[in-house]
């Protein structure tokens, strides 16, 4: 079986670790993976297609900024890329993030449509459904339902500055992603799954993965974190997110500073060096890292880990702690509670400060170690990452065996 994946970014962030951990999952058993992405350096893939150059991906964020057509762009990269496709002729292919500044939308599912080729998406937020935002639970959008316009989040990602085109790519997007005979749509949490089931795409069929993770990586290791930075007789509440903004919950850590005691200390991973120049002095800022070793180790030094998340499909980053044996406490939001229960931290109601910070106490008077044993089994049995992508291979096989009749691949 060759299979082809198609993403923003390529080993990198949550969503290219996914799609390097099935390529390897692929190659482990027998089969052709390639990977395209449209950012980065990539990583863990030696078979990838990189779409466009970097000035498409700046000319593509120009229209956007402009015009508000994000998606529209890189039209004559996606048209290059289109003919390495054709060349490589896969058996299925499998989108994740389209959206990203760097593939033009129009030109791959004209495509998609005309080459018949069966199709799975994993949709890792909202962006496919709606005329503009990734995300609206938050601010009690629901446009997306009957047709977007007027689009309060304009300004959101993918940010345009002038125009609000919401209603004209709502119409595009709902004509472009319909309509293709032999897709999938896969979703990592059942929130999302409910939302895909009233949106545009609600006729296709919808599976839920969870996603899962490194578990060779992500456990609990000797860390030297602490004593680099001084935090031996500190209690660790950790923060990591790709991007700090008000939809991860910035704003919540700053508050949560004003009421620790002298022995607590905030950790953020993920800032960007604005945003450390602002803190606090008892939150400690560290900018991105692509180092998964190096995560695992700030995830084993930490004794909680905070995620007040005000939406999100089903963070990693919840998964990635409590593989390291780190207790999670989270809002009540998206499908970030789905990932935790009474054994291994706390579901909170949104944006309850006085609650979060109890909870915290709690673990903290409790000890780490009280929940670890609980959270590493719990933790193995559901996000190890072989037994969550197995089940992709196994949609790829249904899928080709839909689109080629009695095709039999192995698994």
């Amino acid at each position: 079986m060759k299979v082809l994946q198609i993403n923003s970014v390529c080993g990198i962030g949550s969503t290219g670790r996914i799609a390097t951990d099935i390529h390897n999952l692929l190659l482990d058993k027998g089969h052709t993976s390639y990977i395209a992405y449209g950012r980065g350096v990539p990583q863990n893939c030696n078979t990838v297609i990189k779409i466009g150059s970097k000035f498409d991906v700046y000319s593509h964020a120009a229209l956007t900024r402009l015009f508000d057509k994000h998606g529209f762009g890189s039209k004559y990269a996606t048209k290059k890329f289109i003919e390495k496709v054709v060349s490589i002729n896969p058996d299925i292919i499998h989108l994740h993030n389209i959206h990203g500044y760097y593939l033009n939308i129009e030109v791959l599912f004209n495509y998609l449509k005309e080459a018949n080729k069966p199709v799975v998406w994993t949709l890792h937020d909202c962006w496919s459904f709606t005329g503009h935002c990734a995300y609206f639970d938050y601010i009690g959008c629901y446009k997306w339902e009957k047709g977007c316009y007027e689009c309060p989040q304009k300004k959101s990602y993918p940010s345009s500055i002038f125009l609000d085109n919401s209603n004209a790519n709502f119409i595009k997007k709902k004509q472009l992603f319909t309509g293709i005979k032999n897709m999938t749509l896969v979703t990592p949490s059942k929130w999302l799954a409910g939302l895909v089931k009233k949106s545009f795409l609600g006729g296709y069929p919808i599976k839920v993965i969870n996603n899962g993770i490194d578990l060779n990586v992500f456990k609990p290791i000797d860390s030297d974190f602490r004593k680099k930075h001084n935090l031996s007789k500190k209690f660790i509440i950790l923060g990591v997110a790709n991007i700090w903004n008000e939809r991860k919950g910035f704003r919540y850590f700053i508050e949560l500073s004003r009421r620790l005691e002298a022995d607590e200390i905030v950790i953020m991973v993920g800032l960007t060096e604005r945003q450390k120049r602002q803190l606090p002095t008892n939150i400690i800022g560290i900018t991105k890292t692509n180092s998964v070793e190096e995560l695992a180790k700030i995830y084993s030094a930490a004794d909680v880990f905070v995620n007040p998340t005000l939406e999100d499909n089903f963070p990693t980053t919840n998964i990635e702690a409590l593989a390291c044996g780190t207790p999670v406490i989270t809002f009540d939001t998206g499908g970030s509670p789905e990932i935790v229960n009474k054994n291994c931290g706390f579901i909170i109601e949104r944006g309850n400060i006085e609650e979060l910070l109890k909870k915290i106490r709690e673990i903290k008077n409790k000890g780490k170690f009280a929940y670890s044993s609980n959270i590493i089994n719990c933790v193995e049995n559901l996000y190890n990452k072989r037994n969550r992508f197995i089940e992709y291979l196994e949609l790829y096989k249904n899928q080709v065996e839909i689109g080629k009749g009695s095709l039999h691949v192995q698994i």
